[in-house]
């Protein structure tokens, strides 16, 4: 039986992005979003518990038994970090490991719009990466965080389950906190964290009521939060968040949400043809007076159309961004067509190369009131 470093040693080798132990199969990686078997022999449940013990205590094993499910991050001797998920599928155990990279990348090593640097600028106010689970936004908020650590002298804490990227301390001085073993949860964490005198606030994930209301305050109350959801676009974003809250709240979170909200992120990664890799396709929402209007009044419907019309200002839809990417030859044309919301119009966005030109950006995001 190989062990756990050998595969995962293995899997950096081969330049993967996660790896999965299922009992009765060969090791998994998942390298470009394809699937391809290690040379190694399959895995029994026997094997599969020495992996999990050599990454983790007895003590922490037997609340994973007892739980069924378990996250953590361990590290290598070589210094990569990795994200691992144990959990039970038909009686036996499985693992599912991403790989984080060594480094964290430059927003623009990332090809990421330039305003997104220009969030990393805001002095509070909330600001959303959203997306599916694997769409890079754990790495897309550590950039922005190394961004902010690179430029200015803040106090900046995090809260992850479980603590992904490491960041150095620059000119920021950084804490980070790791749910489960250095707090309990993300709401109780996020109440303490206000009394430790933070200027940017890093939250995982916005996964439940009490979480999002916590992070909202934290926003609302002068600091610069960044956080998560698992959205696909920004109208999504603001319904959702809504939607968490009981029918008589949601005309004070709407007001809430109006005045904090600054920008969202929503991005999915594609495959790119002109080397090995991904690239990110995104939309970008800021808030501007007219989508602060529309989330106040709950008219969410009105948004799209905002977005669609204030690309001078910065802003810009996942088909524009689509497009973009695959009139630049980092994208095919299938995956293109494949994930636009209206394929048909492609070859008329394609044809008009001048709606990609570079856009000046607006001196400042549109800032709070």
């Amino acid at each position: 039986m190989a062990n756990m470093k050998t595969i995962l040693a293995k899997a950096i080798e081969k330049g993967a992005s996660d790896v999965h132990i299922n009992v009765g199969m060969r090791p998994i990686i998942r390298k470009n979003t394809e699937l391809a078997e290690l040379d190694f022999p399959p895995v029994s449940n026997e094997d599969a518990k020495e992996m999990v013990l050599s990454m983790i205590r007895s003590s922490r094993f037997k609340k994973f038994e007892e739980n069924k499910d378990l996250d953590f991050s361990t590290t290598l001797d070589s210094g990569y970090r990795f994200r691992v998920n144990i959990h039970f599928q038909s009686g036996t155990i499985a693992l599912s490991i991403r790989i984080i990279p060594h480094q964290i990348p430059m927003i623009d090593d990332l090809r990421l719009p330039p305003i997104v640097k220009r969030f990393t600028d805001l002095p509070k106010g909330l600001v959303l990466v959203t997306g599916h689970t694997g769409s890079g936004k754990s790495t897309t908020l550590a950039a922005m965080l190394k961004l902010i650590n690179t430029k200015y002298k803040k106090r900046i804490i995090t809260l992850e389950d479980p603590i992904e990227y490491v960041l150095r301390n620059e000119m920021s001085m950084i804490e980070q906190r790791e749910i489960g073993s250095d707090c309990l949860e993300f709401a109780s964490g996020l109440r303490h964290v206000l009394r430790q005198d933070p200027d940017v606030i890093m939250v995982g994930e916005m996964r439940d009521l009490e979480t999002t209301s916590s992070t909202i305050t934290a926003a609302e109350t002068g600091h610069l939060v960044l956080s998560t959801l698992h959205t696909i676009n920004a109208p999504q974003t603001v319904e959702r968040i809504i939607d968490i809250y009981p029918a008589n709240q949601q005309n004070q979170i709407r007001t809430m949400l109006a005045n904090t909200l600054q920008a969202v992120i929503s991005q999915t990664l594609f495959r790119r043809i002109d080397k090995p890799g991904m690239v990110p396709c995104t939309e970008i929402m800021l808030c501007t007076s007219a989508v602060r209007n529309c989330i106040r009044e709950n008219r969410i419907y009105e948004i799209p159309n905002i977005i669609e019309t204030s690309r001078k200002l910065g802003m810009h839809n996942m088909d524009y961004s689509i497009a973009d990417m695959c009139s630049k030859g980092y994208i095919s044309r299938e995956d293109a067509i494949m994930r636009l919301t209206n394929p048909s119009k492609l070859d008329k966005m394609l044809a008009d190369d001048k709606q990609f030109e570079a856009i000046q950006l607006p001196k400042e995001v549109p800032a709070l009131r």
